[in-house]
């Protein structure tokens, strides 16, 4: 069936995705974080899929293609791989589950999708979303706001940074101050008694 531009109409995704929008991955995100998502056959047809990514060097997904028999379910693993976060980056990163009715020989899914016709295909798209933490979000903020104090604050850096100027050298100085002492101890102690 074709649209009113003349291309042909697109399938309605076959498959159920649960969740049917949106991944949530909760970090933080210094270890491997899984997330699972579910593509279930509701028709009487088998179904090959696969999934793509906007960015697949993040995620290790598996299986990453095969087929759903007809009333059956299979269980994808999207794991994001450990990353440096900041929530104040907008993160774009989406997945496509796309389908396609099986043909009769399905044994080389390879060939099953170079043969697909585009008006065959069908896809569904899954939101990425990060989440920290409560307690990770709190010590970043409160760690961005010192930051920030000190940036904004003249007086606040000089001062830090003649105390560590001071820190750094303190070894030194406080030997010859003992020294010092100590010499002018002996010589008053020698003229004035």
């Amino acid at each position: 069936m074709a649209s009113a531009s003349g291309a042909p109409e697109k399938l309605r995704q076959i498959l159920v995705v649960n969740p049917p929008k949106v991944l949530k991955f909760k970090g933080p995100f210094t270890a491997v974080v899984t997330r699972r998502f579910k593509l279930r056959n509701p028709s009487e047809r088998k179904v090959c899929f696969k999934v793509k990514s906007t960015s697949p060097y993040c995620y290790c997904v598996r299986p990453s293609s095969g087929v759903v028999e007809p009333g059956c379910t299979v269980t994808v693993a999207a794991m994001l791989q450990p990353f440096s976060y900041d929530p104040s980056q907008e993160v774009k990163h989406k997945f496509m589950v796309q389908t396609v009715f099986a043909p009769p020989d399905t044994s080389d899914l390879g060939a099953v999708w170079k043969e697909a016709k585009p008006g065959e295909l069908m896809d569904s798209r899954l939101k990425c979303v990060f989440e920290i933490p409560e307690e990770s979000v709190r010590q970043d903020e409160g760690l961005r706001l010192r930051k920030a104090a000190l940036r904004d604050n003249p007086w606040l850096t000089s001062a830090t940074s003649l105390k560590q100027s001071h820190t750094a050298r303190a070894p030194l100085p406080v030997v010859l101050l003992v020294i010092g002492a100590v010499f002018i101890g002996f010589f008053l102690g020698k003229f004035i008694l």
